[in-house]
């Protein structure tokens, strides 16, 4: 691996700090009117999604790690046991359910993006997309004259997942889904 100097720093760098693996998210060179200059970060672990603040002294070295983002689509479930398929060379991978975050809205045939280590071929985590269109598959029945300023209901999606949708939302509907959230965005029309 290789040392990068902070004032090779960008958003988007990963680097491997205290055994784990992290992004920079922010970073902000500071050179006050006494004193040395310092790097102000803000980091988040790859693999744990902790958010960390760190100072680095300028010039300070750390170790940049390579990770490479692939494409592979969800195939099938097998217990905690997740399969994907690389959407060029159709290699299949299995990847445990913790090393996927939001599981519960992933259907099959989605598209994903796989993180590996580049250098170890270390599978770090699956990134599903922020948004993805799902099929509701029980709800309470949407009554005449509901309307979207009116509450809001439970409705239990086609992978398991359960979201609060408004009450004019029926069995069979396609919604648009913000997967970070797990909140209803819109109604699709497919």
């Amino acid at each position: 691996m290789a040392k990068v100097s902070t004032s090779d720093f960008r958003n988007g760098l990963t680097i491997m700090l205290n055994g784990e693996i992290y992004s920079i998210l922010e970073f902000l060179h500071v050179k006050p009117g006494k004193g040395g200059a310092f790097v102000r970060t803000k980091l988040k672990g790859v693999v744990n999604g902790k958010v960390l603040d760190k100072t680095f002294r300028a010039g300070e070295s750390v170790e940049a790690v390579r990770v490479e983002r692939r494409p592979y689509q969800f195939l099938y479930r097998e217990g905690d046991i997740y399969h994907f398929m690389h959407k060029e060379t159709f290699e299949q991978i299995p990847v445990p359910e913790e090393k996927i975050d939001r599981s519960v809205f992933l259907k099959e045939n989605q598209d994903v993006q796989v993180v590996v280590h580049a250098e170890n071929e270390e599978i770090l985590f699956a990134e599903i997309p922020d948004q993805v269109v799902l099929k509701v598959a029980e709800t309470e029945p949407g009554v005449k004259g509901d309307t979207a300023q009116g509450g809001s209901k439970s409705a239990k999606l086609e992978t398991g997942a359960t979201i609060q949708v408004p009450l004019f939302i029926n069995e069979g509907d396609m919604l648009k889904v913000n997967t970070k959230e797990g909140s209803y965005l819109e109604r699709v029309k497919i």
